[in-house]
């Protein structure tokens, strides 16, 4: 009998920020660029922006120093101040795949901690999806260089 595949599990973080829920969701969703790690782009020229659409429906891209837009994914809710869900198109080789069916799932709360702190708790799932890619696209996202150390770029917008 085979080990079975960590790949159906979920990833999930979780950090608090000196912000209230409202202001916590709006630096992630709609300052996406502003916080988001500059190395982690996937365009072929520099990132200047990262955007995510503010409705369901909506996409989730980069935008380039010269104007280019590259795909991410595409946005599955936009519940503001509570939550957001984003279809995560990156496959194993960090590539671009428009196919709905092997896209995996990156869903954030916004939860109130008290007077001007919200929790931020992160699950990216269904990796599953992303087939022989699973592994990769897994192993990156709960990496020191994944999720925790993008977070951590997140939660700098809000320093004490």
């Amino acid at each position: 009998m085979s080990e079975p595949t960590r790949t159906q599990d979920s990833v999930r973080k979780t950090i608090t920020v000196a912000a209230a829920p409202e202001r916590a969701f709006q630096v992630f969703a709609e300052q996406f660029g502003t916080w988001w790690p500059r190395e982690y782009h996937i365009g072929k020229v520099d990132m200047a922006d990262f955007v995510i659409e503010s409705r369901a429906g909506g996409r989730w891209y980069e935008v380039g120093v010269d104007g280019s837009e590259c795909d991410t994914g595409k946005v599955l809710a936009y519940e503001p101040p509570d939550r957001l869900v984003l279809a995560w198109h990156l496959d194993g080789e960090w590539q671009y795949d428009p196919d709905p069916a092997h896209a995996s799932e990156v869903e954030v709360r916004f939860l109130a901690e008290g007077e001007g702190r919200t929790r931020v708790e992160l699950e990216h799932r269904h990796f599953e999806r992303h087939g022989a890619g699973a592994p990769a696209v897994r192993g990156g996202v709960d990496s020191p260089q994944g999720w925790d150390h993008c977070l951590a770029a997140y939660a700098g917008q809000f320093a004490e």
